[in-house]
């Protein structure tokens, strides 16, 4: 994991919007939806359309991620714990 995921990861213990992430880690948002991105794909984060409502298909980060709430997966806390 690298050091941004896993700065990244320490946000996403409850479900987050990225409006949130974006301020509290006032990255670029290119670098905050390939960052979510990545954690998605290695299945350590889920996406959810609504704070309450995941999203089960396959999740379009790169066109929709500004919209998304996201929230660390079992895997994804066990990993960030771990290290």
């Amino acid at each position: 994991m690298s050091e941004e995921e896993f700065e990244l990861m320490d946000e996403l213990y409850f479900v987050q919007s990225f409006g949130y992430l974006k301020e509290v880690l006032n990255w670029e948002d290119e670098e905050l939806l390939s960052t979510l991105q990545g954690l998605y794909k290695k299945e350590l984060i889920k996406c959810l359309s609504g704070p309450d409502e995941e999203i089960f298909g396959p999740a379009n980060i790169p066109e929709k991620g500004k919209f998304y709430y996201y929230l660390a997966t079992k895997k994804g806390l066990m990993e960030h714990n771990t290290l």
